[in-house]
């Protein structure tokens, strides 16, 4: 009897393994390599980068930058196609292949994702903005502009008025050549018109013929 259980555990172990070497040798006979290219739909230019994997399992590839793809896969595989920014796709290899190779042109479409309007203002919200508006005080903006516009065109006739008649021509000239010389240098350094006698005699002159009228 000892000598028995030996020799029928022997037995189930190697029909096991034939059963085994059996099962192998016919999944052998269904694989293949699958191979292609996958495009876009709208242009049929090639999609890079592109996710391969055979459902139901954890084996897959990535297609390269010019979207072609190369794995070994079994005859009646479903094989899925994923890329961002693409509908995703299934494929299923045909179970009556007689050859051991098998390529396809996988076309995948856009994918587009419709966002709804949106507003941006500059506060957090409408209560808000409303409050910021109301908050302004238009009429005191209105009254303070009139205020300075006035206060500047009376100091302008004080300016005016401070000028004596015999100085206006010469007021004037000088203003001109202030002007002008602005002109003249204008992008570049001015000359420094106290070191300069033909300003000097300039100026001694246009004073003379005021101080004589």
């Amino acid at each position: 009897m000892k000598q028995l259980i030996p020799i029928l555990f022997l037995f189930f172990l190697s029909g096991s393994i034939t059963a085994q070497r059996s099962d192998t040798t016919d999944y052998s006979k269904d694989l293949i390599q699958f191979s292609g290219v996958i495009v876009n739909g709208s242009d049929l230019t090639p999609i890079p980068f592109v996710s391969i994997m055979i459902s139901h399992s954890l084996r897959g590839t990535i297609a390269d930058n010019n979207g072609y793809f190369s794995l070994v896969a079994a005859k009646g595989d479903t094989i899925h196609f994923t890329s961002i920014g693409f509908q995703s796709s299934d494929f299923v290899i045909p179970d009556t292949l007689a050859t051991k190779r098998y390529s396809l042109i996988q076309v995948l479409e856009s994918d587009t994702v419709l966002l709804s309007e949106h507003q941006v203002y500059p506060w957090p919200s409408k209560e808000q903005f409303k409050e910021a508006f109301l908050s302004l005080n238009e009429q005191h903006n209105e009254f303070e502009r009139v205020k300075h516009n006035i206060d500047m065109a009376s100091q302008a006739e004080e300016n005016v008025d401070v000028v004596k008649p015999g100085y206006a021509s010469m007021a004037y000239k000088y203003q001109m050549q202030q002007y002008q010389s602005k002109l003249y240098y204008a992008g570049q350094y001015p000359t420094n018109n106290l070191l300069n006698p033909i300003a000097w005699a300039q100026f001694i002159k246009s004073w003379k013929n005021n101080f004589e009228e």
